[in-house]
């Protein structure tokens, strides 16, 4: 995922200097302006590497969500958007992409003050995936067409797929920049108005997204950004009778009450994922162990790991785990060390919330006490203790009915399990509610093609991990949830068909 970024080298203390002259928009963004909270309710969005208030963000309510899904159903009927020929809206993503590129730097330094993200990781993932997303998602715009019925000759039928309407965007934390354009572009590019509400703990990247949206030419109403906590002004959304889909990227527990919500209401569309417990299998015949515990470091102490499909669950066959586990400790230690997250040295910066640090260490203290080994780390970094932060973490002895075995842990915690043979890591692999992604080391064709088709998840890596393009789709099974993002199946989860029969 090392993609070259057109942006000039800072020092960390040019990163410092810049943070502090930085504009922090906190205000919703809603028909083409910036607009304070209807009741003037504000929280405070805190930088997780030192606990400073960045700024106030406003806070919105029912009466923000009314007003921001008005602008978007109202830009939606008058067609300027949701009508517009395909090419022109083309256009006017493609131009987007440019502007968004223009401002990568600053993209990359909100994101970073916002959630912890380390600065580098921002320039060299985030943005360039980001961008990746939105032009390859406008590139597509054209390519989106219905189809004409085998008939008899006196009958024309055909296919439309057409947009929704309004559709909520409600993203989470750990990529704001990211993840949000994973939900917006597909649904814009499918000529739909967005009312998007940021994650609360890292809200401020959106607000620049939807002015430089207007900028590049689109109408104004057609994507607005609500900010807000989950569970009033997400809820809110969710239960709005004129929002026509929820795109929903968080907890399994709040995309649970997104399904209820749309019951509740007018049985808007919904579409969810809601992370996961990936298994990540190595098999004694793997070919380069040092390589695959490469890979395994990043798929589990990546973004800290505060990733959904992190994969924290290593199953190693019996005979190799010892091996194993000390080249990962070896690869955490070299590649995933914790630092100022403004530096552009730094890999690992802080997780995104004392409460979410309190949350990790708490699932630490558990293995230990389920009799799990601890193998490095579990423990917050000397001389760091001002921030959020937890070093890389490995426990070996792990089984895998133990909570941190079972249950989504969103930190740098990596559980090591043996199995005696490929049949008993497949077993493994599948004794879970999620199902998100699972990846396999085997230079075996036939365990690999089996893992691949036996595995119960959304996406499979074989000799790699979290790898792919934006052909692939991104989603899960089980509880994992039921939505896709990237590809063209993304775009048209944001249309429904229309069939029409003629008779001439």
């Amino acid at each position: 995922m090392s993609i070259a970024v057109n942006a000039a080298p800072k020092t960390s203390l040019d990163w410092h200097q810049w943070a502090e002259r930085l504009h922090l928009e906190g205000r919703h963004f809603i028909d083409g302006q910036f607009v304070h909270a209807k009741g003037s309710g504000v929280f405070p969005t805190v930088n997780p590497a030192n606990q400073q208030i960045l700024t106030q963000v406003a806070r919105g309510q029912s009466a923000d969500v009314d007003t921001a899904v008005q602008a978007a159903r109202v830009a939606f009927q008058k067609g300027a958007w949701s009508r517009m020929a395909p090419r022109a809206r083309m256009a006017v993503m493609l131009r987007w992409a440019e502007l968004i590129e223009k401002h990568s730097d600053e993209f990359a330094l909100l994101d970073t003050l916002d959630m912890g993200k380390p600065i580098s990781e921002m320039l060299q993932v985030d943005i360039p995936l980001g961008l990746l997303c939105l032009r390859f998602t406008a590139e597509c715009i054209d390519k989106l067409s219905g189809r004409v019925g085998a008939t008899p000759s006196h009958v024309l039928s055909y296919v439309l797929h057409q947009p929704l309407g309004v559709v909520a965007c409600i993203v989470p934390w750990n990529y704001p920049f990211l993840m949000t354009l994973w939900k917006i572009a597909p649904a814009l590019a499918a000529g739909n108005s967005v009312v998007l509400k940021p994650a609360e703990q890292a809200p401020l990247s959106a607000a620049l997204l939807a002015r430089l949206f207007v900028e590049a030419g689109g109408p104004p109403g057609v994507f607005n950004v609500v900010q807000g906590l989950g569970e009033e002004c997400g809820k809110a959304l969710a239960l709005h009778m004129d929002v026509d889909k929820i795109a929903f990227t968080g907890s399994g527990e709040v995309g649970k009450l997104m399904q209820i919500y749309a019951g509740q209401s007018n049985m808007k569309k919904v579409t969810t994922e809601c992370g996961g417990k990936s298994p990540h299998v190595v098999m004694a015949d793997v070919k380069d162990l040092d390589l695959a515990a490469t890979w395994a470091a990043m798929g589990v102490f990546g973004n800290q790991g505060e990733v959904c499909c992190a994969g924290s669950r290593l199953i190693v066959e019996r005979g190799i785990e010892k091996e194993f586990v000390e080249a990962l400790r070896r690869k955490a230690h070299a590649l995933h060390q914790p630092g100022d997250p403004l530096d552009p040295l730094t890999q690992m910066g802080p997780l995104v919330t004392r409460e979410h640090q309190q949350r990790v260490l708490g699932y630490i203290d558990i293995a230990r006490k389920e009799g799990a080994q601890c193998e490095l780390g579990g423990d917050v970094p000397q001389g760091m203790e001002a921030g959020a932060y937890v070093s890389p973490t490995i426990f070996s002895q792990v089984n895998n009915s133990m909570r941190v075995a079972q249950e989504e842990i969103f930190g740098p915690v990596a559980c090591v399990m043996v199995a005696d043979d490929f049949d008993d890591a497949l077993r493994i692999a599948n004794n879970s509610r999620f199902g998100l992604a699972a990846g396999i080391w085997t230079r075996d064709v036939d365990k690999a093609l089996r893992f691949a088709r036996d595995v119960e998840c959304g996406m499979v890596y074989v000799n790699s991990y979290m790898d792919g393009d934006m052909q692939m789709p991104f989603g899960g099974w089980k509880e994992s949830g039921n939505g896709r993002d990237k590809c063209m199946e993304a775009i048209v989860s944001y249309t429904q068909s229309k069939g029409v029969w003629i008779t001439l």
